[in-house]
């Protein structure tokens, strides 16, 4: 977590220990399941709408929507509408999305690492 030292100088809306704080809003948008496997597979590509909902197994047509448009908003991720007949809509990630990306690759890595250990706590935990 942040320190108040780091957070010296720096406005209350930098403090992500604060519930009204625009830190902590923006952490709350980007710490869900999708919007985590959707930074990591866009990765350094572009996609469309089917081609994310392919990659992102699982995810519905709702919840792929909702989560391209926080990312959008949050300037994590660019939407490129096409005039063509249908619209092609393309989604890249944006410079801060991918900063953000290498924070995601961490997070999936230490997953990897760990999966068996926490498999093993589980099946413990569940006996």
């Amino acid at each position: 977590m942040v320190t108040k030292q780091l957070l010296k100088g720096l406005p209350e809306d930098a403090d992500l220990r604060r519930a009204d704080s625009l830190a902590r809003e923006i952490f709350s948008d980007i710490a869900n399941k999708w919007a985590l496997l959707i930074i990591e597979a866009l990765g350094e590509r572009t996609l469309r709408f089917s081609e994310l909902r392919d990659e992102v197994e699982g995810v519905s047509h709702k919840m792929l929507t909702q989560n391209l448009r926080m990312l959008e908003r949050n300037g994590l991720v660019d939407r490129k509408v096409h005039p063509t007949v249908p619209p092609r809509v393309e989604y890249t990630l944006t410079e801060p999305g991918r900063a953000l990306r290498t924070a995601v690759d961490v997070i999936c890595g230490w997953t990897y690492q760990h999966l068996g250990h926490i498999e093993s706590a589980r099946g413990r935990f569940d006996a």
